[in-house]
């Protein structure tokens, strides 16, 4: 899912001279002083610097950790009951939604509508910028009442510097609706965060190239939403231990993940594991379910049902 907005009249000079001042104040925005030779440096000092700037991602991602789990269980509650995992953001922060939603149906085997980005200046701004789409908030509002957001749904805003009015309208649009809201920032106190039901801060500090939140912030982005989808994933049993048991074997490759997968956790040889996959219709889950039951593979999906789709509970059900 994608928004559709066109651009807005360029600012005046006062909004401009506002938004510099606002800027001014956001980690996101400084520019480091340790880093104002990296013109002047040689490739290998260069890969140096740009590493060790980036050692303090995987920190600032352990801090927010508390509110990343509010959010995983908040999330894992509304997917249980039927909602929806909507995220919204802008450029790179909007490219992270929508790379998160379109990964989730081949890796866990999920409608497409269950998990979705959307991004302010539609499927274009996937590739190309957009000019102005994120300072849009009515369209903001407007994409999630599109979509019919409920109090079924979780609805994660992104946005680099916290402020970005194209999300903002989308959380009060989603509060307004009664979803649960969460918001990751790159920057502490920031509006989404105070907007939102969850404030995920993860401050990474001035980017290697000041304000390029392409870089550690978007990084970050990305490892909470990875975070986010796939534990509510692995908690509604798409796993079973660390095993990608609802994949969709759409190629050759995913096929022979599937085969591999069975191999591994029932111990049989790669023959064993591609019959028994035929057999169950290319279910993964049901493949392993016979193998470890001796269940009829024509109840095997029944079984599954009756677990709630949790492999374990099921194989413990027919042992």
């Amino acid at each position: 899912m994608t928004a559709q907005t066109g651009p807005t009249d360029s600012p005046d000079a006062a909004t401009l001279e506002s938004l510099r001042s606002e800027l001014a104040g956001l980690q996101t925005e400084a520019a480091a002083p340790a880093l104002a030779g990296i013109d002047s440096m040689t490739t290998a000092e260069l890969v140096a610097a740009m590493n060790e700037v980036n050692r303090t991602v995987p920190a600032a991602v352990e801090q927010a950790a508390p509110a990343v789990e509010r959010t995983v269980d908040a999330v894992t509650e509304r997917l249980a009951g039927g909602g929806r995992l909507l995220y919204v953001g802008a450029g790179t922060a909007g490219r992270m939604g929508v790379l998160d939603a379109s990964e989730c149906p081949p890796t866990f085997g999920t409608p497409p509508e269950m998990v979705v980005g959307i991004i302010a200046g539609g499927t274009k701004a996937i590739q190309k910028p957009v000019e102005y789409a994120e300072d849009n908030a009515t369209a903001g509002a407007r994409d999630l009442h599109d979509i019919n957001v409920t109090e079924k749904d979780a609805v994660i805003g992104i946005s680099a510097s916290g402020r970005t009015p194209y999300v903002i309208g989308a959380l009060e649009e989603a509060r307004k609706r009664g979803a649960f809201t969460a918001a990751i920032a790159c920057n502490p106190g920031s509006p989404i965060g105070r907007l939102a039901d969850v404030a995920i801060d993860v401050v990474v500090g001035p980017e290697f190239v000041a304000g390029s939140t392409r870089l550690k912030a978007g990084t970050a982005q990305k490892l909470v939403v990875n975070t986010i989808s796939t534990l509510a994933m692995v908690k509604l049993g798409k796993t079973y231990g660390n095993l990608m048991v609802d994949l969709q074997a759409t190629n050759a490759k995913l096929v022979a993940r599937s085969q591999r997968t069975i191999q591994h956790a029932t111990g049989v040889d790669a023959d064993a594991a591609a019959k028994a996959l035929d057999a169950v219709g290319g279910s993964v889950k049901a493949a392993i379910l016979v193998l470890l039951t001796g269940i009829d593979p024509a109840q095997a999906k029944g079984a599954l049902d009756e677990a709630g789709g949790f492999l374990r509970k099921a194989i413990e059900n027919h042992r």
